[in-house]
């Protein structure tokens, strides 16, 4: 299937904004965009990746609903278990500190597919975010 390619009032139109907005995000370079001879193009691929995705928290929940491999609806609750509470701890953290670094999991199987979802402690990810120091440029 050949991709259709967009004119910039075609993209403007698609991405319902206006030919100026269009023009200033290829100056900043938000959006990519194609010169085929003098004029402009846009693959919908393109257009597309410009649109960012905010998900509110209750969406969020509602992904919890899921198997995200599946789509079963029949989801168990439980914890990931060994011979202790097993922890994901975020690379920034450190080993030698009085604040606890660890972000405590749960989790569901699904009892259609058998696949197992980790859920973190998003309240926990946020205090551990707000305490981590700045990174320093050129770090990974």
């Amino acid at each position: 299937m050949k991709e259709k390619w967009y004119s910039i009032r075609e993209a403007a139109a698609y991405l319902e904004i206006g030919e100026p907005t269009l023009y200033r995000w290829m100056r900043e370079n938000k959006i990519t965009y194609r010169k085929v001879g003098d004029s402009t193009r846009f693959l919908q691929a393109d257009l597309d990746a410009v649109v960012e995705v905010h998900h509110a928290e209750k969406s969020a929940e509602a992904v919890k609903k899921r198997c995200p491999w599946c789509g079963s609806e029949d989801l168990l609750p439980g914890r990931l278990r060994s011979t202790g509470l097993l922890y994901f701890q975020l690379a920034a953290g450190k080993f030698w500190t009085l604040r606890d670094s660890n972000i405590p999991t749960t989790g569901t199987v699904c009892g259609n597919c058998g696949g197992v979802v980790l859920y973190a402690d998003l309240k926990k990810i946020a205090k551990l975010r707000k305490a981590a120091p700045p990174e320093k440029s050129g770090e990974k």
